[in-house]
């Protein structure tokens, strides 16, 4: 794959060109974009890959729900079901995807969940509801500029900035660097426990923000208690087990479960992998298994596995987490 991204490089110029000429056509009004009343607020990112963006949508919700009807949006990635779809008890996660479905599945009594690929159409299917959403989170749509936002949260991990990368397909950006612009908030997530002031600062001064920008640091914090369909116990519990991951970079869940000394087999599948007849027959021989909440979502349905499938839950910490919730809830309150 390292190989081919280097012989695809001479297409990156041609890549290029067309994402700037596309966001200069939002810029210059040629393309449209459709603002809503309701407050819309954006998580998304420059790169393909995991930046973090579920356990984001999931600190919005725990920040705000107190105060607003809330509904999310998503596309709804490799679903098996097409246009607007709203999560019902019914639902599964192969009808609206693996994160809405874990949306709902911790949200789903006090949020709206739903998916759509026309995130215009999308909401406006939200609005209709009775009561209709006060405000609306989407997930994963900072290039899909035909809704305009009222506020952008901009992701990037430490470990891959969106500043020292190039765009598809050589690199990881779905868009030139300079993108970052349209942000009011931008997250650089996954850091590690080192992190200092000096760290912070060269970040900042690499990242180089705007007046009206404000630059956050946050980290993922593991959970110390493993959880089941039906019970959950200490993490230090499980003497050996197969880990089981199909997200974008396992490396940081596999660095913390060594940190504890724990003894497992990794199966590293990729990305959103859909899991075939094989793949569940050989987990089926596995005594415990551990996978992360999103993968969860697919595999507990899988009755031979339940009974030895648990899930390691992650939330995110953020640096003046004070600062942002203040944002947060700014934004929210002018708009109604």
């Amino acid at each position: 794959m390292k190989w081919l991204r280097i012989l695809l490089y001479p297409i990156v110029p041609i890549y290029f060109c067309v994402t700037w000429l596309r966001n200069r056509f939002f810029d210059w009004g040629l393309k449209t974009t459709t603002t809503f009343k309701t407050p819309v607020i954006c998580v998304g990112n420059l790169s393909v890959g995991g930046t973090g963006k579920t356990p984001m949508i999931e600190y919005l919700i725990r920040v705000l729900e107190g105060d607003y009807a809330m509904a999310t949006l998503s596309r709804g990635y490799k679903r098996k079901t097409e246009g607007f779809q709203l999560a019902h008890e019914d639902t599964t996660a192969a009808m609206i995807g693996d994160e809405p479905f874990q949306f709902f599945n911790k949200f789903g009594q006090s949020v709206a969940v739903a998916v759509d690929r026309d995130r215009v159409h999308g909401i406006r299917q939200l609005l209709q509801l009775d009561p209709a959403p006060e405000l609306i989170l989407l997930d994963d749509a900072f290039q899909h500029r035909n809704v305009k936002a009222g506020f952008h949260i901009m992701l990037t991990t430490y470990a891959n900035p969106f500043f020292k990368d190039i765009v598809l397909p050589t690199g990881d950006l779905r868009e030139p660097r300079s993108g970052y612009k349209r942000a009011d908030v931008i997250v650089v997530t996954k850091c590690p426990a080192s992190l200092n002031t000096a760290m912070k600062t060269a970040y900042i001064k690499a990242i180089q923000p705007l007046a009206h920008q404000h630059v956050f640091f946050s980290s993922i914090v593991y959970s110390e208690t493993v959880f089941s369909k039906d019970n959950n116990k200490p993490l230090s519990h499980l003497s050996t087990f197969t880990l089981v991951t199909g997200i974008a970079n396992a490396k940081p869940l596999v660095a913390f479960l060594q940190a504890k000394n724990l003894q497992f087999e990794h199966l590293n599948y990729k990305d959103h992998h859909d899991f075939t007849p094989n793949d569940i027959a050989v987990l089926e021989t596995k005594e415990t298994i551990l996978t992360t909440e999103k993968d969860f979502m697919r595999l507990q349905h899988y009755s031979n596995l339940k009974p030895k499938l648990f899930y390691l839950p992650i939330t995110v910490q953020i640096d003046d987490a004070a600062l942002f919730n203040t944002l947060l809830k700014w934004y929210c309150s002018t708009q109604h």
